[in-house]
């Protein structure tokens, strides 16, 4: 049993997923002002939808997995659940989630929910072996969580204050990935993968890197100018944050940077997303 949940939890990305979760509860809170719990079911019906998609994906791309020593002790190629079944696996938790959504909140949540799966396993997954930019449409995939926890909890998602949120969290993740391009780029080439790095230099993909992550920081200030974030402290953190991981990003496209590590900048990438996530939520609960 324990060895079913280990796997279960490699197939679904947990990690990931956790972090769908975390964008989901926020949309949530900025719409309803506080946590309560309605929260719960379209949280969970998300979680499971992403776990979803996370499976079908290495459903799909198991051939090559088997290819790439990053991804070839993933379950599916290492032969530790079949194609089969982990495919009715994804299945199970799509129709599961979606089904918890509609019912704990409402059609519109639902909706964005399974459009969520059907970006990332029917558009993004097959645009990848097209191009070695699909991560900037397969960044849409990012923005809808935040959507459907502010849907769920009865907002307008045409409402400014979701939609900049949302961009944020699509702008955020291109330099997201392209940190993880630098370091596995020649992986991604051989396992027949379009990449930057048949394109570009590494110095032309720091540059470009840096270049998003700058309008990854420029969109995190629209977050005060929109009333988004009101206390004052709030605000001087998300503004404090946001000067220094400029000036930490600008030292990537430093030639010969003798401190460059990609680890470093990937980490702090992630801990940049929970302080604006953490600003915005702060926000809600102080006067």
């Amino acid at each position: 049993m324990i060895n079913y949940l280990k796997i279960l939890a490699e197939l679904s990305k947990v990690r990931i997923t956790i972090v769908v979760t975390v964008t989901t509860i926020l949309g949530y809170l900025m719409q309803n002002r506080g946590l309560d719990a309605g929260a719960i079911g379209p949280t969970f019906g998300l979680f499971l939808l992403a776990c979803a998609s996370a499976i079908l994906n290495q459903y799909q791309e198991s051939g090559i997995d088997a290819k790439m020593p990053r991804t070839q002790n993933r379950p599916i190629p290492s032969g530790r659940i079949s194609s089969k079944s982990a495919f009715l696996h994804g299945l199970i938790f799509a129709i599961v989630g979606s089904i918890i959504i509609l019912y704990t909140s409402n059609f519109m949540a639902m909706q964005l929910g399974i459009l969520a799966l059907i970006w990332y396993n029917g558009i993004y997954t097959p645009l990848k072996k097209k191009t070695a930019f699909a991560v900037i449409p397969g960044s849409v995939i990012g923005s809808l969580p935040p959507m459907v926890g502010y849907a769920a909890a009865g907002g307008n998602v045409t409402d400014i204050e979701i939609l900049v949120v949302a961009f944020f969290m699509f702008i955020w993740q291109v330099p997201h990935f392209w940190l993880l391009l630098l370091k596995f780029g020649k992986q991604y080439e051989e396992a027949g993968f379009p990449s930057l790095t048949q394109i570009y230099s590494v110095e032309q993909i720091k540059r470009v890197t840096f270049v998003w992550s700058l309008g990854t920081a420029v969109t995190a200030l629209f977050i005060p100018f929109f009333h988004i974030i009101s206390n004052l402290y709030a605000n001087l953190i998300l503004v404090a944050g946001t000067v220094y991981f400029i000036v930490l990003f600008f030292r990537l496209i430093l030639p010969g940077n003798p401190d460059f590590n990609i680890k470093k900048y990937f980490i702090f990438i992630n801990v940049y997303l929970l302080l604006i996530v953490l600003t915005i939520s702060i926000d809600v609960y102080l006067p």
